[in-house]
């Protein structure tokens, strides 16, 4: 049998266990993971691309534990009353190629990219940092702000987005979790002060929505809304303003704001910092830089978690998702008896 978390027990885990506690938990399952980074096979995801989005998987292993997510992004999406993005995932144990563990990811990779968000900002913002600024008020936004707050204490968030609506629901979401909220003007605006500057917008377009004027001395951005080609955020010039960190780099050049520079553009993989071989933030005005576009380690390291997480409890059901005969060469048995005769 397989262990399967549906969207009502994802939920469910979700608000009894509340998702702070998830991220801060969370982070300490992706430092461990990315500690063994050379541990893993990787490959770039697979991506299927079309006018409407893209639809991609995302394979990784230990060599003991194989898991992949299918998950889809299509900025249209809202407008005809979807949502953006969606996913599942599945652990399957090595040895025999069984699935073991089967989850709804919508929920789930929202936690996620929040969570290694706030675990690359421990690492590389500054220590003193207060004030978060969010560029783009969409699905990120609640959970990157409660992530900052579960894992650096930030409770200062500036907010800008194009659309009023977004800025509102935003508003509406966090201020009864007791985080302080400014609805900024414009971008420029919002940065202004800000210790932490996270960029996440869905158009799949090379937009500039933030400028390399803006940045100053210090600052850690978490850009994280350019993850397919053509699709980026920051203005080429920051890039060049301090070191820029990466999760993956032949999936990273391929789709992240890298992607606007020379193939042999100098970055740091993240796992490095943490493993003592890379420098993380040297000194206090540095800026750093993630360009992160999301890695299948990462969902592994999610997905482990809530495997272990809700292990005993009713957050999962059992699915026969396994044909499993009692004689192994005779598959066709289990239909066979029941088939119609000629």
């Amino acid at each position: 049998m397989t262990r399967f978390v549906d969207v009502h027990n994802m939920v469910r885990w979700v608000a009894d266990f509340g998702p702070e506690r998830i991220m801060r938990e969370m982070v300490a399952y992706l430092e461990s993971d990315f500690m063994r980074w050379e541990r893993f096979d990787k490959v770039p995801r697979v991506a299927t691309h079309t006018p409407f989005g893209v639809i991609e998987l995302m394979p990784t292993s230990d060599y003991e534990t194989y898991g992949f997510k299918y998950v889809n992004g299509h900025p249209s999406n809202p407008a005809r009353g979807f949502q953006t993005v969606t996913a599942f995932g599945v652990l399957a144990d090595v040895h025999n190629g069984y699935p073991t563990f089967l989850s709804e990811m919508t929920v789930l990779t929202a936690l996620r990219t929040a969570a290694t968000s706030a675990m690359v900002a421990k690492a590389l913002a500054r220590p003193d940092s207060e004030t978060l600024a969010l560029i783009g008020a969409g699905s990120q936004a609640e959970f990157q702000a409660l992530a900052f707050r579960a894992n650096l204490g930030i409770r200062s968030v500036r907010i800008w987005d194009t659309d009023p609506d977004a800025m509102a629901k935003f508003l509406r979401n966090v201020t009864p979790l007791g985080i302080d909220v400014t609805i900024a003007t414009s971008a420029a605006d919002a940065v202004a002060g800000a210790d932490i500057i996270t960029t996440c917008t869905a158009d799949k377009t090379q937009a500039t929505i933030l400028t390399a004027d803006l940045v100053r001395p210090g600052v850690h951005i978490n850009a994280i809304g350019g993850d397919c080609p053509g699709k980026t955020e920051l203005d080429p010039a920051i890039l060049d303003l301090g070191t820029v960190f990466v999760e993956y780099p032949p999936q990273t050049r391929i789709e992240g704001e890298i992607q606007q520079k020379a193939s042999d553009f100098a970055v740091t993989e993240f796992w490095e910092v943490l493993a003592g071989r890379s420098a993380g933030r040297t000194d206090a005005a540095q800026i750093t830089i993630f360009d992160s576009v999301g890695f299948a380690i990462e969902d592994f390291s999610a997905l482990r978690y809530v495997r272990d997480a809700i292990d005993g409890t009713d957050y999962y059901v059992d699915i026969d998702l396994v044909a499993n005969p009692d004689d192994p060469k005779n598959l066709f048995g289990l239909v066979g008896a029941l088939a119609p005769v000629g």
